[in-house]
Parts: C-alpha cells; structure tokens; sequence
C-alpha cells in the first residue's frame, strides 16, 4: 500500500483520537435561601424561574489535566407580585485529563464539552435542594453550551471593539 492508503490511515487516527477521563467532581459552592419559608407564605404559588449560567475553566499544574467549573444562579420569584420564592447559587467543578485535542479546540472544548459531562450531576443537585426545600423538584432544561460560548466570545469581541474604538476617541476629545 502508499502511504495514502487505508493502512498508512489507521495509526494517524489513533494519535489523534480525543481521549477525556473525569477524574473527580464535586460541589465547590452551595447556598440556598428559603425565603418563602422565613417570610412563612403558604399556599399554591407559580414560581417564575431564571437561570444564569457562568463557566470557568483553568490548567492543573498536573500534565493535560483542568478544572472545568459550572457556576448556576437560580432566582424564583411568584408570578403574582414578584415576591422572592428562593435563590439557589451552585458551583459545580470537574476536574479532567484530556489528551489530543488540538491546542486550537482546547478552549471551546473546556466550555463546551466538560460542562455537558457535568450537567446530569448539576441537574440531579438542583432538583434535590430544591424537592428538600419544599418546593416541587426543579428540573433543569438541557443547557445550550454552544450557545453561551457564542455569546461569551461575541461579548468579549464587542468589549474589545469598544476598548479599542474608545481609545482612538480620546485622541479628538
């Protein structure tokens, strides 16, 4: 065979595979405030519920390991007079040994597929704290990674357009 064929192939492919172990993850940060049940409301409430969400990821001091963090915010509200219902703040970390992902894909990578694997934990917390805080158990919709690292990467673009345009302002001021 050449080496453009099907045997010359196979080994490139196996040194490129993308290889992913969780090595650990843990709750780093949990608060809940049960302000419903201070305040002593009662009665059939229709929450109104926002999430944000917040990623960090950073290199372990170990070879081709990273701490990978999904930070939640989670803010109820009743519908009929906006009263606070609860406020749910998690941070959720995972730490990862990735080998051959190109250094190009590691930043998309870290913030989009890690996350993804620590989602099902993140989902299963939220409806616990919630369900034992006496509220109907909070199942999260699946997050759209792709999309908040778009919009993360659109927003720290636009930031730099505005630093930059700001800075070749001062000049005429």
């Amino acid at each position: 065979m050449t080496e453009n064929g099907a045997a010359g192939a196979a080994p490139q492919q196996q040194q490129n595979q993308v290889q992913m172990k969780v090595l650990g993850q843990f709750v780093r940060d949990l608060s809940f405030e049960n302000i419903m049940a201070q305040k002593g409301i009662s009665g059939e409430v229709q929450p109104d519920v926002s999430v944000q969400v917040n990623l960090d990821a950073k290199k372990r001091s170990a070879d081709n390991q990273f701490e990978v963090s999904v930070m939640l915010k989670i803010d109820s509200k009743a519908k009929a007079g906006g009263e606070q219902l609860f406020l749910l703040e998690l941070e959720y970390t995972g730490i990862f040994h990735l080998e051959g992902v190109p250094e190009s894909q590691m930043h998309p990578f870290l913030m989009i597929e890690c996350p993804r694997m620590l989602f099902p934990f993140i989902r299963r917390i939220v409806s616990d704290v919630t369900r034992d805080g006496g509220y109907p158990a909070l199942n999260l919709e699946n997050i759209d990674f792709v999309s908040i690292y778009r919009n993360e990467i659109a927003r720290l673009q636009a930031a730099q357009a505005a630093k930059a345009e700001e800075g070749g302002s001062k000049t005429d001021a």
